[in-house]
């Protein structure tokens, strides 16, 4: 996912989005753990699309503070 995209959305689309990647992250360390994860990887993928989730959220949050 590119940050690009990410900026698009509003504020509830990324907490929407944070949730659901969350929510996979968990599927997939419990795909992990019984050893039914493919490609390891997705680990890394999803992790770093929540930092970038929450990056962009932070971001926002601070750009609001600072115009009130």
């Amino acid at each position: 996912m590119k940050a690009k995209e990410l900026r698009d959305m509003t504020n509830e689309e990324l907490n929407a989005k944070l949730k659901s990647l969350k929510q996979e992250l968990f599927n997939l360390r419990f795909s992990h753990a019984t050893g039914q994860l493919t490609n390891p990887m997705q680990l890394n993928k999803c992790k770093k699309d929540i930092a970038k989730v929450n990056t962009i959220l932070t971001e926002r949050a601070i750009k609001n503070k600072g115009n009130a």
